[in-house]
């Protein structure tokens, strides 16, 4: 899964902006923009988004990885 992608898929189904996810945890709206390009993400910083976002991409990892190692 590239964690990135799918965090701009959830806040965009969430309605939630990059402005309004920088304010949150404080930061520029252009270091959401490279959230997006990453492959992976430091778990502290998936816990924000996990609160902020209301949804457990920790669930989905582990679902992802789970799938990958019945292949």
């Amino acid at each position: 899964m590239h964690i990135g992608n799918r965090i701009r898929e959830v806040m965009k189904e969430k309605k939630m902006s990059a402005i309004a996810i920088a304010k949150i945890i404080n930061c520029e709206r252009t270091n959401i923009y490279n959230i997006y390009a990453r492959k992976d993400i430091n778990t502290k910083l998936l816990e924000q988004f996990c609160i902020i976002l209301n949804h457990d991409f920790f669930k989905e990892l582990s679902k992802d990885l789970n799938q990958r190692k019945g292949k």
